[in-house]
């Protein structure tokens, strides 16, 4: 998978967590139980299987975007370089 993740903040409230991908790397099917906001930290391009179909999104450093919970997702970096993102989750 070749992902590193970091929690920063885990309370009753939100949860922040940093994640790096290398090139090509994912973060493994997963469902999200809470409405959350993704940081981009780097510039780069992710393709999302999601539903049987593959969606691609490019990111651009600091420009955040909000999905509701109940996301089913595997997360790809398709970039040539880490894809670094913050995920912060809305649980109170």
């Amino acid at each position: 998978m070749l992902e590193e993740t970091d929690r920063q903040i885990d309370n009753r409230r939100t949860r922040v967590t940093r994640h790096r991908l290398a090139p090509g790397a994912h973060t493994g099917f997963h469902r999200h139980e809470y409405d959350y906001v993704v940081v981009p930290v780097t510039d780069g391009r992710m393709r999302i299987v999601e539903a049987g179909k593959d969606l691609f999104s490019d990111l651009s450093s600091g420009v955040a975007y909000f999905r509701p919970a109940g996301a089913e997702h595997d997360v790809f970096n398709e970039s040539d370089r880490e894809l670094v993102f913050v995920e912060i989750e809305l649980i109170g």
